[in-house]
């Protein structure tokens, strides 16, 4: 299985199974003599952990990170950076039921087809229990890139949505709710709907934006390595992800150009932003802003009809511990493989 990297310069590689040992990762390209604040990596593991609220699933871990080289004495020494998350709550009886058959919408079937053998506990390496690792990774480059800052944010849970820009929002408030949205009324309307699909053993899907302020001029380059490319491929790399649109995306289409163009201001900067802070590949200055379309969860704690190694179709209920939405913990994933992006071309 290759492609467990992301990056060129700055180069996370990721390994390890959802009920496995452990999961973790090697930083490649990290500068020497880099200040790191390993508290602040771990709120970010914090913030993805299972089991934080009634809203995700039950799985209960610590995810405390430990570092096996690379820093010392609070500083990168240059040299790669590895780390692990030893996994200590899973339950791999619970998917006993899947070792001959094959969920509908689920990584089971391909995997099985291509590779021939899988791990069918808890998905094995397609279980987002992999984006952990991603989250490490991204809370380093967070430190490395400052001053810029990357702020995302659940805007929309099943058709639930956020009805303002992001310029419109207290973008503080996100923390402040278990869904991580930053408008109060609407994010209690979301987590009544998460709440009443996990009831029904359903599960929903919905959008996080995600803003990166700050953004020096000149990250990207104009053809294969454009900015907005690589953010792109960085997003629709996370589990569930269909879906990714930065600045005015299919909506400018019903624009017309001169509506949409960003007409300058006398520095450089631009009246407005339907470009996404992104030009020709390369950032302009102003804040970069796109969506991530998260599709409902495939595992279902209902009856579905499966196909099974022996090629018949079968009811099987899922069993387990599962989000009924992914919306809440994948913000801090998206927030973080932004940061790997944006560290690639800065380092």
């Amino acid at each position: 299985m290759s492609g467990n990297s992301i990056g060129n310069k700055f180069k996370l590689t990721t390994f390890g199974e959802s009920h496995g040992a452990a999961i973790g990762g090697i930083i490649d390209g990290c500068p020497s003599n880099v200040v790191l604040d390993l508290d602040a990596v771990q709120l970010e593991l914090d913030r993805r952990k299972p089991g934080q609220s009634k809203l995700v699933t039950q799985r209960k871990e610590a995810d405390e990170v430990v570092f096996l080289s690379g820093i010392f004495e609070g500083k990168t020494l240059g040299t790669p950076i590895a780390f692990q998350i030893n996994n200590t709550n899973s339950k791999s009886d619970d998917y006993d039921l899947l070792k001959d058959a094959f969920r509908p919408s689920h990584a089971d079937f391909v995997y099985q087809q291509k590779y021939k053998h899988r791990d069918y506990r808890g998905g094995g390496r397609s279980s987002a229990r992999e984006t952990a690792a991603r989250v490490v990774g991204g809370a380093i480059a967070k430190q490395i890139i400052k001053p810029v800052e990357i702020i995302a944010y659940v805007s929309s849970v099943g058709s639930i949505s956020v009805n303002k820009k992001y310029t419109e929002l207290n973008l503080s408030l996100t923390e402040t709710n278990d869904v991580r949205c930053p408008d109060v009324e609407i994010a209690q309307k979301m987590e009544q709907l998460i709440l009443e699909t996990k009831k029904k053993g359903d599960t929903v899907g919905g959008v996080v934006t995600c803003v990166i302020k700050n953004v020096p001029i000149g990250l990207g380059e104009p053809v294969f390595d454009r900015l907005e490319a690589n953010l792109a491929k960085a997003m629709l790399s996370i589990n569930a992800c269909k879906g990714f649109s930065f600045g005015s995306g299919f909506e400018g289409t019903k624009m017309f150009g001169s509506q949409h163009n960003d007409y300058f201001n006398e520095y450089g900067s631009t009246k407005t932003n339907f470009s996404g802070g992104i030009q020709g590949g390369i950032s302009n200055g102003m804040d970069i802003y796109f969506d991530v379309a998260f599709k409902p969860v495939a595992t279902l704690l209902q009856p579905q009809e499966m196909l099974t190694t022996n090629g018949t179709l079968e009811v099987i209920k899922g069993k387990g511990r599962h989000d009924a939405c992914v919306l809440p913990r994948a913000v801090p994933i998206v927030e973080a493989m932004a940061a790997l992006v944006i560290a690639d071309f800065m380092v």
